[in-house]
């Protein structure tokens, strides 16, 4: 009979999956459906019932977005006060239809290229003046972010590459017909 209980139990933790949640550090999203298109990275003292996540995904147009997703009671719209290596920034999050709860839309390639290349993040929601900010390693983020966002490319067939590129070189403005009337 025991045999048969030591059978049952590893066959429990076999088919078990792993528990899909938010934890620190940069990976990619662990929410359902999101896969390797969008770079997930929490602060450090995340756990699945209390995290702050800055999200850097290839929207379904193949733009590239930024979001905010916390479990902040109140939503995550609104303005977010951070410290990006120690520079002052504040960002607006507006609602999102996605899957991550509002998105940074104004000078979001100013905080994608500090995402991508700093070093760490202090973030907090203007609305929770007196909590703690949360912190945000970068650590692994230039990596995770450029595999994410590598979906989000153009594709061009090798054959629209090629007529791209033959340009008729006699008709381009070079140096000699700059002023001239044609």
């Amino acid at each position: 009979m025991g045999s048969h209980r030591a059978a049952g139990l590893i066959a429990c933790l076999i088919l078990a999956q792993p528990a899909l949640a938010q934890t620190s550090g940069w990976q990619f999203s662990p929410l359902s459906g999101e896969g390797d298109r969008a770079a997930m990275g929490c602060a450090r003292d995340a756990t699945p019932e209390n995290f702050t996540c800055l999200v850097v995904r290839c929207e379904d147009d193949f733009s590239t977005g930024i979001h905010v997703h916390s479990s902040r009671f109140g939503g995550d719209a609104g303005a977010w006060d951070m410290t990006l290596d120690r520079e002052d920034r504040r960002f607006v999050a507006e609602e999102s239809d996605g899957p991550y709860g509002a998105r940074i839309n104004k000078d979001a390639d100013l905080l994608l290229d500090r995402l991508r290349h700093g070093t760490f993040v202090y973030l907090r929601h203007s609305g929770d003046e007196h909590a703690p900010f949360a912190f945000i390693d970068l650590a692994g983020s230039m990596n995770t972010i450029a595999e994410a966002l590598y979906w989000c490319a153009p594709r061009v067939r090798p054959t629209e590459q090629n007529a791209a590129s033959d340009v008729d070189h006699d008709q381009s403005l070079g140096p000699s017909k700059i002023g001239e009337v044609q």
